[in-house]
């Protein structure tokens, strides 16, 4: 049992059914999302500005990858790629941790000093040390929580305040990381500053994933490439044109429907372009456990079932018709209303 996850055959199972992919195994995508307590708008630009330095840091100690991002003022979303875990070398876990602890103390740094003369000769400190520090790598869930107690530390130091910051447990998504899957995913989680209303082009507002790749930073740049493939400037181009339509222009306004108007298409079951259907809440991509083609979604069916023992009277469920979605499904269905 992990982080009150139980971890069955490469599987994780947390009440709700969180589903896991062992990264000693393969790799894997996940779309993960977390709340501030009671949903409060709590992070201000100050705030947002520190959890973005944050992620990035605990993301290259973690050793796992961030895709692209978006930094709310209640919640914040991550499209994450945890990489197949492989053997990691002591000289490795010493740079990821100086990332970690940039501005050591005085004890930490005496400490460092003991253990990088027990690595040399394997000395049970380093043993421990070693261990303690390979428990926190290639792990969604250890990358979250070390993520969001960094974070709450500083924020209630700041703030002058105590208590939990985020609301229960984070939300995952397992996402196929490749096709329709990883680009309509990574979309939708940088559009999230236009569907609250803050900027109509995610590239002018300052934390998300999107932004930054435009911006030319080193450590964003790689995420779009690997959604869409390709040179920098054909990713970024091949990017804003799944965000924004061919031939559209954010600033026409055009796409946007009102949530009275996007009902409407709804219930007369019409469709719409997918840069429109993008702009309004999905909720397929939050609770819908696995997103992907008919076949990946089946397979962790399958796997899910074989390693519970659970038998759930479930399938591959297909997205609402609202738009042309291709193959992508998802494996819960929803009861309360999915889109809006």
């Amino acid at each position: 049992m992990i982080d009150g996850e139980w971890v069955l055959g490469g599987f994780g199972v947390v009440r709700q059914a969180r589903i896991k992919v062992d990264a000693g195994k393969r790799a894997a995508v996940y779309h993960v999302m977390s709340r501030t307590v009671n949903g409060e708008r709590l992070l201000d630009d100050v705030a947002k500005e520190v959890l973005r330095k944050q992620l990035w840091q605990v993301a290259e100690y973690c050793g796992v990858e961030v895709l692209t991002y978006a930094l709310m003022s209640n919640h914040f979303h991550v499209l994450l790629r945890v990489p197949h875990r492989n053997q990691v070398s002591d000289a490795v876990l010493l740079r990821r941790y100086a990332v970690l602890y940039p501005k050591p103390t005085r004890y930490q740094t005496a400490q460092l000093d003991v253990i990088t003369g027990q690595l040399r000769k394997n000395g049970p400190e380093a043993v421990k040390w070693r261990a303690r520090q390979l428990a926190l790598m290639g792990d969604v869930s250890q990358f979250m929580k070390l993520l969001k107690q960094r974070f709450s530390v500083w924020f209630n130091r700041s703030h002058n305040r105590f208590g939990t910051l985020w609301s229960e447990r984070f939300k995952s998504v397992l996402v196929e990381g490749k096709g329709r899957a990883l680009k309509t995913m990574a979309a939708y989680i940088d559009l999230n500053p236009v569907r609250a209303g803050l900027v109509d082009d995610p590239k002018d507002y300052r934390f998300c994933g999107y932004a930054e790749a435009v911006a030319g930073a080193k450590r964003a740049v790689p995420g779009v490439i690997a959604i869409m493939g390709g040179t920098r400037g054909r990713a970024l181009a091949a990017y804003r044109e799944l965000l924004f339509g061919k031939g559209s222009h954010p600033a026409s306004n055009r796409g946007c429907l009102s949530a009275a108007e996007f009902q409407r298409v709804v219930k007369n079951k019409g469709q719409l372009p997918m840069a429109s259907v993008l702009r309004c809440r999905i909720r397929h991509f939050s609770d819908g456990a696995v997103l992907g083609s008919q076949a990946f979604v089946q397979e962790h069916l399958v796997r899910y079932q074989i390693n519970t023992g659970r038998r759930e009277r479930t399938r591959p469920r297909h997205l609402p018709h609202i738009a042309d979605w291709g193959d992508l499904t998802t494996l819960r269905g929803l009861r309360r209303q999915a889109l809006g």
